[in-house]
Order: C-alpha cells, then structure tokens, then sequence
C-alpha cells in the first residue's frame, strides 16, 4: 500500500503565499509523474501543476508564473509554491503520484486526502 499525506493549506489574504507538500510513504518501488491537482465547490476536479521524473512541468494557465512545483526524490516528496494567491484559487489541493510498488511492475495512480486552500479578498 501507498499513501499520501499532504499538508501547508490554510486561509491567507490576496496576494499572499502558501506552500503545499505532499509526503508518499508505504511499499514504494518507483515514483513516476508527481501532481497538484485542485477542486472548487461546484466544478470540476483540475490540473494545477506537474512533474515528471525528469524534472519536465507542465502547469495549467490560470497558475503559471504564479505557482511552482517541485519534488524531492530522496524523501519521496512533492511541493506546490503557491505566490500571488487570488480568491479564485480558492479550492481543495489534492497531490496525486504515479507509483509502482514494490514487488509490482504495474504502475497505479495514487491520491492524497486533500488539503483546503482558501484566499480571502
């Protein structure tokens, strides 16, 4: 089994910063792609920001040259910088991981239980 635990949400004011992190722990054989995945009440669940293993990104417009992510191979940890914040950035934070555990050679798609982020105008 894996898991994911994620903390650094809270209630900050426009214009200021957070930083999420997300922890794996468990039978861990390989950590592919590392994300930052947010869901607003009413919408949908979307992508905020990614990183493969190879340290490539990918982030969604609504965040870029606001957020940056980054992730910590050695302690199985990935980060989401979060500057600039606005209210509608307002959300729950979800990290999501590409592992294959140990003794697997199937990769699953892991998620954390989430971390509440929410930015005051």
């Amino acid at each position: 089994q894996v898991q994911l635990v994620e903390s650094g949400g809270g209630l900050v004011r426009a214009g200021g910063s957070l930083r999420l992190s997300c922890t794996a722990s468990g039978s861990i054989g390989l950590i592919g792609n590392m994300a930052w995945f947010r869901q607003a009440p009413g919408k949908q669940r979307e992508l905020v920001a990614l990183m493969t293993p190879s340290s490539s990104t990918n982030y969604a417009d609504s965040v870029k040259g606001r957020f940056t992510i980054s992730r910590d191979d050695a302690k199985n940890t990935v980060y989401l910088q979060m500057n600039s914040l606005k209210p509608e950035d307002t959300a729950v934070y979800y990290c999501n991981a590409k592992v294959i555990p140990t003794g697997s050679i199937i990769e699953h798609g892991y998620w954390g239980q989430g971390t509440q982020v929410t930015v005051s105008s």
